[in-house]
């Protein structure tokens, strides 16, 4: 984080983002200045590959992994190989369309697995630890649950089935027909997909059989950021989860990070698909302390409701899809918000996209807004469409789009009322 947190002062105007894959990212790259940030990056374990393009995307993973004391199964190992094996591999160079991949082992699915491509979730069969399978989920215009398969799938066939589940998407030529249907997402609700069907495709392809999928516990919870101090399953240590409000950071701010997680902790330091970070390993006694200095470098621990709950994607200010800006319209809602409701003590998911695309995950929030624009006054402003009750877990659901669409200045107000 330190190494980022210079290549963003130097080259980045001083200015990165985290993003809801647990990526970072940096603007204002120049192409000459490329190569350098690609060299320190690469020097630290870090890649550009796989970051865009109609590819494997990074496989997202349980931040927690190794150290959750609920954890079932420390899933990292298995995450890397399928990264490895995926990422920047020329079979799947040109799949239909983006592909993304998320492989976990702790019970409370802190990314998401519902809206991935494919998802490995951990359970629990004849006292033996294992993943069910879930295929075909992702949210931006048509958003679309995760299908559940009838599979348990051991540790060591996990790699076997993404592989396999990759070259059946690769495959489908019907899914290159159109880039605004090639998700496979698509196969289920446009090509007559079944779990049954995708399974026996997954099991031809296979030169093992997969057994019958076992009873899963699903969780209720719907916001797991891991925010807060919380013990770990190392005796005596806890981790300690900062809010990053929109996961902006500056490159102090990294470089701050960077050297709290060494003067309280082990060095380590996770983002979360929340857009937040997370300090590993800190002794119990030193817990209080570190949530007062990240406070002093405007990471709370112990944020309001709006300020924990708000993630945003990156808007017009860098996306050239976007309609409207987000970064600083989330900051200067959740500012409003707390002025207005300061009483609010529930917890919130609120979500700021900038466009149809979805990046800022507004159909499974409590409250999501999508950007739009509208006449107001005589003069076309940002503004957004609101969509109301999503929801991931036991009551999984897609937010319900209300027909109510307010100019940006108007929102908090809006909110407000719901509230």
């Amino acid at each position: 984080l330190r190494t980022i947190g210079g290549l963003t002062r130097k080259y980045a105007r001083n200015l990165a983002d985290i993003t809801v894959r647990q990526n970072l990212q940096l603007h204002w790259l120049t192409v000459e200045s490329l190569p350098e940030v690609v060299k320190e990056l690469d020097a630290i374990g870090l890649s550009p590959k796989g970051a865009c393009g109609d590819v494997v995307r990074n496989v997202t993973g349980c931040p927690l992994a190794g150290v959750d004391h609920e954890e079932m199964i420390d899933a990292s190992p298995i995450a890397l190989e399928i990264a490895q094996l995926l990422t920047a591999n020329s079979e799947f160079y040109n799949l239909p369309r983006k592909f993304k991949i998320s492989v976990l082992g702790c019970p409370t699915w802190c990314t998401y697995p519902e809206i991935n491509d494919i998802a490995l979730t951990p359970v629990r069969h004849n006292g033996q630890v294992g993943f069910s399978v879930r295929v075909g989920g992702g949210l931006s215009n048509e958003p679309h649950l995760a299908v559940r398969l009838d599979a348990f799938v051991l540790p060591e066939q996990a790699v076997a089935v993404v592989k396999v589940i990759t070259e059946i998407f690769r495959d489908q030529q019907v899914l290159r027909e159109s880039r605004e249907r090639a998700r496979m997402k698509y196969l289920f609700t446009k090509e007559g997909w079944t779990a049954e069907r995708f399974l026996q495709e997954i099991q031809s392809r296979l030169d093992f059989t997969l057994q019958p999928g076992a009873e899963e516990h699903v969780p209720d919870e719907t916001l797991r950021d891991h925010v807060g101090v919380h013990r770990q399953r190392q005796q005596g240590l806890s981790y300690v989860g900062a809010s990053v409000l929109r996961g902006r950071l500056s490159g102090e701010q990294l470089e701050a990070a960077a050297d709290l997680a060494d003067k309280y902790g082990s060095g380590a330091l996770r983002a979360t698909v929340s857009q937040n970070l997370l300090f590993i390993d800190v002794p119990n006694e030193k817990a209080a302390e570190l949530v007062r200095e990240l406070g002093a470098i405007g990471l709370h621990v112990e944020g309001s409701p709006f300020w924990r709950g708000a993630v945003a994607c990156t808007g017009t200010e860098f996306c050239k899809l976007a309609i409207t800006e987000t970064k600083g319209f989330t900051r200067w809602l959740v500012d409003e918000l707390e002025e207005r409701v300061p009483q609010f003590d529930q917890q919130l998911r609120l979500h700021v996209t900038g466009c149809p695309n979805g990046c800022g995950q507004h159909w499974i929030a409590d409250i999501g807004i999508e950007g739009k624009k509208i006449k107001h006054e005589g003069k076309v402003v940002d503004a957004y469409y609101f969509c109301l009750g999503g929801s991931v877990g036991q009551h999984s659901s897609i937010a319900r789009p209300v027909g109510y669409r307010s100019p940006a200045s108007l929102v908090p107000e809006a909110i407000a009322r719901l509230l």
